[in-house]
């Protein structure tokens, strides 16, 4: 699992061997996190449970099924969201929303033969688009462009084909986003949306891919929104075993559309990358600049207006962000492994335009916002290395 131990599985999906049938783990972190300033000018000081999931995948020794399961277990751990600077979507702002307890649950079929290889899934799950769920990366704090650059926990048929070092993938899903943890996607809203994702594979521990995706109104489950085209694409650069090295180079787009007329557009450039060190200690680093838009927030700062119109985004805000991490070698007891990290991120919001309905200066009442992260990742059993992919790669 690249997050906590940088082993970067090049395998779809992250089967735990060609032989097994099933492959049962857990993750959870422990994290105590310390933002300065928050919004209001408050400081936030908080300790939760983060990421709990349990994760399956069942495939057959002879014939070509699959089966993959996570449950998310943030409905009872983050109900409040997680304190993130920068952050939104789904009703949050500078809070991380939890997911919903069914994460994914998808069926289906993947093959190879010599240089073809095929997919065919069905269920709920993660889109081919963008780039792996940042809960598989090196960072426990989510960056901003999380919305931007992946589309999670959709109903969707998806399928694959490749041939030799190259990989293409396509989808259609609903395009509406999870309202609350318990919610399942609208049935009047299956398949009114679509993605497509090329992958190409120089060498086996490179990717190139680019993406793109048509999303019918998101933030309107209702189906009366601004639409969204969505564009991306990104270098990933993975090394296995005991000096692991990882580099991602991402780019995002999002503009949202009224009918034929753009409405608003938002852009991300990110760049993270983690080294293993001597006794498997593990220094990661990111850069990021994305554009967020402001939204009316409730009388909760954290909370925004849902369902979303055109009319509650007040303006755009850019956010600079700077953040190292260090993973320390932790232990093992029996099947479950554990290992302590620290965090420290730097931010810089500034609004795009002036004058602005909504000044992130005068919100937070200072032009930086530090945050400060530290705990304790937990697995057990056999993770994933990647989130998100359903079709074999080379």
């Amino acid at each position: 699992m690249l997050g906590p131990t940088l082993a970067a599985a090049q395998h779809a999906h992250g089967d735990a061997s060609d032989s097994a049938r099933v492959s049962l783990g857990a993750m959870a972190t422990g994290v105590y996190s310390y933002a300065s300033p928050g919004p209001l000018k408050s400081t936030v000081s908080e300790a939760y449970l983060t990421q709990p999931m349990l994760v399956g995948a069942w495939r057959t020794r002879t014939r070509p099924l699959r089966a993959y399961v996570t449950i998310n277990a943030e409905g009872a751990t983050l109900r409040r969201g997680e304190v993130n600077p920068g952050v939104y979507g789904e009703g949050y702002v500078d809070r991380r929303h939890p997911h919903t307890w069914l994460h994914e649950v998808m069926l289906g079929v993947a093959g190879v033969k010599r240089d073809v290889r095929w997919s065919l899934f069905g269920g709920k799950g993660f889109v081919p688009f963008g780039t792996d769920d940042p809960m598989v990366r090196p960072f426990v704090k989510y960056p901003v462009n999380h919305h931007h650059a992946q589309l999670l926990e959709r109903a969707m048929v998806t399928g694959g084909f490749g041939w030799r070092r190259v990989t293409l993938e396509a989808a259609v899903f609903n395009g509406d986003e999870p309202e609350s943890t318990t919610d399942w996607p609208n049935a009047d809203r299956m398949f009114d949306s679509w993605s497509t994702r090329v992958t190409l594979h120089p060498i086996a521990a490179l990717e190139v891919s680019a993406s793109a995706a048509r999303v019918e109104s998101p933030e309107f489950a209702a189906g009366f929104g601004l639409d969204q085209r969505k564009r991306a694409a990104n270098v990933r650069y993975a090394t296995d075993g005991p000096r692991t090295r990882y580099l991602l180079l991402e780019y995002a787009r999002t503009q949202e559309f009224s009918g034929a007329v753009r409405a608003f557009d938002f852009h991300s450039w990110l760049m993270e990358g983690a080294v293993t060190l001597p006794r498997t200690w593990t220094v990661a680093a990111r850069i990021e600049r994305t554009i967020r838009p402001e939204e009316e927030r409730t009388t909760s700062p954290f909370r925004t207006v849902r369902p979303l119109h055109d009319f509650n985004i007040l303006g755009r805000t850019r956010w600079t962000n700077v953040a190292l991490s260090l993973t320390g070698p932790g232990g093992e007891a029996g099947w479950f492994r554990g290992r302590p990290f620290m965090e420290v991120a730097y931010h810089t919001p500034r609004a795009t335009r002036r004058p602005t309905a909504l000044d992130p200066v005068e919100l937070f009442g200072a032009r930086q916002v530090w945050m400060f992260s530290t705990g304790v990742r937990i697995h057990a059993g056999s993770m994933r290395s990647r989130f998100g992919r359903y079709a074999p790669l080379p």
